[in-house]
C-alpha cells in the first residue's frame, strides 16, 4: 500500500499533465493550420471539412475524460486515507481531513485540464463552422 500511497499523485498528475500538453499542442496546431488554410486546395466540401476537423476527436476525448482521471486519483486517495485510519486503529480528525483534502487535489487538477480543453474545443468548432459555411466549390 505504501507504493500506491507514494506514487498515486505522480501517476495521476502525470496523466493529466500529458493530457494538458496534448491539448495545448493540438490547439496551436489547429490554429496555425486554420491561419494558413487555402480552401482552393480541396476538391470537395467533404475533403475540406475533414481537413478542418482533424484532431478534434482527441480534444473531445481529453475534455470528457480528464475529470474522471482526477476523480480516480481522489478515490484512490480516499481509499488510502481510510486504509491508514483502519491500520492505525485510531481516528484523528486532523489526519483524516488532511488526507481527504490532499485527495481532492486530483479532482481539481482534472477539472483544470477539462475546462480549458472544453473551451478550446468549442472555439475550434465555431471556427470550423464559419470556415465550412464560407467554402465555395472550386470552378472546373
Amino acid at each position: 500500500m505504501e507504493l500506491v500511497k507514494e506514487s498515486v499523485d505522480y501517476v495521476i498528475f502525470g496523466i493529466l499533465g500529458v493530457m494538458g500538453f496534448i491539448t495545448i499542442w493540438l490547439a496551436i496546431e489547429r490554429l496555425l493550420f486554420m491561419r494558413g488554410l487555402d480552401a482552393s486546395r480541396y476538391a470537395t466540401r467533404e475533403e475540406y471539412e475533414e481537413a478542418l476537423t482533424n484532431n478534434l476527436t482527441t480534444l473531445y476525448v481529453i475534455y470528457s475524460n480528464a475529470p474522471y482521471v482526477g476523480l480516480l486519483g481522489t478515490v484512490i486517495g480516499i481509499m488510502i486515507t481510510f486504509y491508514d485510519m483502519g491500520s492505525s486503529g485510531s481516528i484523528n480528525a486532523s489526519e483524516i481531513m488532511t488526507g481527504l483534502s490532499l485527495a481532492l487535489k486530483a479532482t481539481a487538477l482534472g477539472l483544470a485540464v477539462a475546462i480549458p480543453t472544453l473551451i478550446i474545443y468549442n472555439g475550434l468548432q465555431r471556427r470550423i463552422n464559419v470556415l465550412a459555411a464560407r467554402y465555395k466549390e472550386p470552378a472546373r
